[in-house]
């Protein structure tokens, strides 16, 4: 996918889209393949609060076109809750399902940690130390202090992503300079529920043109996630 920007959703099942998205008359269970009808990529998040199997994904897997990419959020069990200490197993085993569920339609393996954990140098070290490099991963923080060049140098060296956030609390910055662009919208100034005007999807156009990468929006507790995903899609 050089020089391509895959724009996607971090939620296909909302009731909310029904009659905007969804047609009417459409059964829930053709949700979903409707929604790969219209996109080429989804953030798959459930896996953030239930450990995924290797039956899920591949599931998944099973259901999309051979151009379809997922990227899949790690679970809250290694991020959140362990912070990665002493997960070393647990970490294999989800790469693991990663890999042998989606084969070559995993694009990103996503890890988000909690507004509590700010930076240090050992937190740093240790997250490097702990992943699988082979993958493409991308890392997103929450706590303003891990926007520091010591960090960014790391991930630098070692093909690692800074995820770009839009988040009401955090620095709306754009990162280009990374092993790919890799943007989450959560809505500003309403978390989640935030729809993004005209002007600033035109600036993340701008500002992603030419490069490689995904967009997803999370601003999915209303209808303003797949409006703006399909609005962005038309724009690119």
């Amino acid at each position: 996918m050089k020089n391509e920007i895959l724009i996607g959703c971090s939620s296909y099942n909302n009731r909310y889209w029904k009659g905007i998205f969804y047609p009417d008359n459409l059964a829930y269970s053709k949700w979903f393949e409707f929604y790969y009808q219209h996109f080429r990529t989804y953030e798959f998040n459930g896996s953030f609060y239930r450990f995924p199997t290797l039956k899920t994904l591949t599931n998944w897997y099973d259901k999309v076109p051979e151009d379809f990419l997922f990227s899949v959020k790690a679970p809250k069990e290694i991020t959140h809750i362990k912070q990665f200490f002493d997960c070393e197993n647990r970490l294999a085993e989800f790469y693991d399902v990663c890999k042998n569920g989606l084969k070559e339609k995993l694009a990103c393996v996503l890890f988000q940690f909690p507004p509590s954990y700010n930076f240090t140098s050992e937190r740093l070290e240790q997250i490097i130390r702990n992943l699988d490099l082979k993958f493409k991963n991308v890392i997103e923080f929450r706590h303003v202090s891990w926007w520091n060049q010591e960090v960014w140098d790391a991930f630098l060296e070692n093909d690692i992503t800074f995820c770009s956030v839009s988040h009401p609390d955090l620095p709306q910055t754009i990162f280009k300079e990374f092993p790919l662009i890799y943007i989450r919208l959560h809505g500003v100034p309403k978390l989640f529920y935030s729809s993004y005007s005209l002007q600033e999807l035109l600036n993340i156009r701008d500002e992603t043109h030419s490069k490689s990468g995904f967009i997803y929006f999370n601003n999915t507790a209303s209808e303003a996630g797949i409006l703006n995903a399909l609005e962005l899609k038309r724009l690119v």
